[in-house]
């Protein structure tokens, strides 16, 4: 039977650094199934699965160990098999962009806790207003309602903070 082992990994950002890491992934068996990239404040930052045989799991976290010498970290965790329920859940975009200042995520992110949302993926940033030469702040998430919450409700709520946060807030079904 085959193991999935989810991989984090952070270094310098350099030429190479992908290619040094699915070599290793593939020189001990295993498939890249899916990953998150990016360069962020000179850093190259990452998580990944592979799945790969049983056996070969505790070699490839030696060899990804390996790595730290030319300077890219990684922690590594093999994830047991979970029973998925049947229960009914909608995955929901969201998208949010005002004025940048301390605790937006934060409040927005509180809100969502408070229902029971899981956050599927979240990418956010910083850039410079046309107009105003100020800072925006903009957020872009998959959210996944579980079952028993609405999206009216939830919006409902978002919308009450987003007032008070000063941005503005898209939120709708994510589609395919």
């Amino acid at each position: 039977m085959g193991k999935t082992i989810i991989i984090t990994f952070m270094g310098t950002d350099r030429p190479g650094l992908v290619s040094e890491l699915a070599a290793c992934v593939a020189d001990h068996g295993g498939n890249w199934v899916e990953s998150r990239l990016v360069h962020l404040g000179g850093q190259f930052a990452g998580v990944l699965r592979v799945e790969l045989p049983s056996a070969d799991s505790e070699n490839l976290i030696g060899a990804l160990r390996g790595l730290e010498a030319g300077g890219l970290t990684s922690i590594s965790r093999v994830e047991e098999e979970t029973a998925h329920g049947d229960a009914v859940t909608r995955m929901v975009r969201m998208e949010i962009l005002g004025s940048d200042r301390p605790g937006i995520l934060k409040a927005i992110s509180l809100t969502l806790a408070g229902h029971k949302v899981n956050i599927e993926e979240l990418s956010t940033e910083r850039r410079a207003a046309p107009m105003s030469g100020g800072m925006l702040f903009q957020a872009r998430a998959l959210v996944l309602l579980p079952p028993g919450v609405s999206l009216k409700t939830l919006r409902a709520d978002l919308e009450k903070i987003a007032g008070d946060l000063m941005v503005d807030l898209l939120l709708g079904e994510a589609t395919s």
